[in-house]
């Protein structure tokens, strides 16, 4: 239990501070009960957290655990705070128990060893995962080790209302030729919004003869000649984005009510669901549609991590499982919900957890499995931090 005082502190045995053993799962599941699990966790969207309120309705039901969702606009603010913590030596009982990661934020937790691990593949949901055939052992090409559990599949998808955009464009050349056609209809998030660096990165993958250069770190020597025919790219595209790339949607759901208000023909999402989902809220017109790129587009997971000073171990383990649950993990794919793609593994669930997924309707909007089509790995986290630095450099605007 959190913020025990110094007499009840002094009566508990030393053996009690011993680090938990994820593979010990019943002591697992008995330590959790009772303890509050802080998960710092991107708030920029009310079916997210409707989502996540809903995963601490279940996790209280049945393992007594309270989580509750710390909302982050940018998850480096919650790297910063477990630094901060460890140099000022709080390694006990810290204020974050959980934390949704990817990318260059997991990679410097990992390398100051701020992460408890590794628990991931001892938490019995793992034996569903589809460890082999998605990207859920690597992040960002850094090895995870067991230092992160996923629980959704993202992938870029291009959304467009064909009402106005008949027709898909298969390559980032192709789109600024269409954006030049067609100038203001199309924007991104600013970066370092995920979703904005993420479009960075997509027209290098897409541009770049050899785009396995990314898989390596960025350095000093080799930096400016790859990225220079991103910056190549973006003095043609600039001038004809929305507004002339004089103002940026801040992130990538600002951009939904752009295309639904007419503003926008076109914009960039890492859910392939969301325009479904979008749809059957409401918040997008029936006639919006997405597409992928001819050679593919990146793809990544969504993990959560436990930080080396959290105090509730054990609930945030629990927490972590039930994410990979199948009914989680459906409710997460209904685009009603989220429409998240599923990290498990369909021929290892039982015909009625399958049945979950078979009986929902993934929406008009969104591409099927083979439709997606090639998964294009991420960049090195090293490319992502620059190319953000060095696009606010050259494009920054005040929000």
């Amino acid at each position: 239990m959190k913020y025990l005082g110094i007499l009840a502190a002094l009566c508990v045995p030393i053996a009690s501070y011993a680090e938990p053993n994820p593979a010990d799962w019943d002591a697992v599941r008995e330590g959790a009960t009772g303890q509050t699990v802080y998960w710092n966790a991107w708030g920029g969207s009310t079916t997210t957290n409707d989502f996540l309120a809903w995963v601490g309705k279940r996790v209280a039901e049945d393992y007594g655990v309270t989580l509750e969702h710390v909302k982050l606009t940018d998850t480096a603010d919650a790297v910063t705070r477990v630094l901060s913590e460890k140099q000022a030596g709080e390694d006990d009982d810290g204020a974050i128990d959980m934390i949704w990661i990817n990318g260059s934020n997991f990679a410097a937790m990992k390398d100051a060893d701020l992460l408890f691990g590794p628990y991931a593949e001892q938490l019995p949901n793992w034996a569903i995962v589809d460890s082999a055939g998605k990207s859920v052992q690597t992040d960002f090409t850094v090895p995870i080790e067991g230092y992160e559990s996923p629980w959704a599949m993202a992938q870029v998808v291009f959304v467009h209302d064909t009402a106005d955009m008949p027709e898909r464009v298969g390559s980032m050349e192709a789109l600024l030729e269409w954006a030049q056609a067609n100038p203001g209809r199309f924007s991104y998030p600013q970066p370092p919004d995920f979703l904005g660096t993420t479009f960075l990165k997509q027209v290098l993958v897409d541009i770049l003869p050899d785009p396995l250069v990314l898989a390596a770190p960025a350095t000093d020597e080799n930096y400016e000649e790859v990225t220079a025919p991103l910056w190549a790219y973006l003095e043609e595209l600039t001038p004809n984005l929305w507004r002339e790339g004089k103002a940026y949607p801040a992130t990538g759901t600002a951009m939904f009510p752009l295309i639904a208000d007419g503003e926008l023909d076109l914009s960039i999402s890492f859910s392939p669901g969301a325009a479904s989902t979008a749809i059957a809220n409401f918040e997008l017109p029936d006639t919006v549609r997405t597409f992928v790129l001819d050679q593919g587009t990146i793809g990544n997971a969504s993990f959560v991590a436990i930080p080396y000073n959290s105090g509730s171990k054990e609930g945030a383990m629990v927490v972590a499982n039930f994410l990979m649950s199948p009914e989680a993990q459906a409710r997460a794919q209904d685009p009603a919900i989220l429409g998240y793609g599923t990290v498990l593994d369909m021929a290892a669930i039982s015909a009625e957890e399958r049945a979950m997924f078979d009986g929902l309707d993934l929406g008009i909007a969104t591409l099927t499995p083979a439709e997606l089509g090639t998964v294009l790995a991420e960049p090195h986290p090293s490319w992502a931090v620059r190319l953000a630095d060095d696009w606010a450099s050259r494009y920054g605007v005040a929000q």
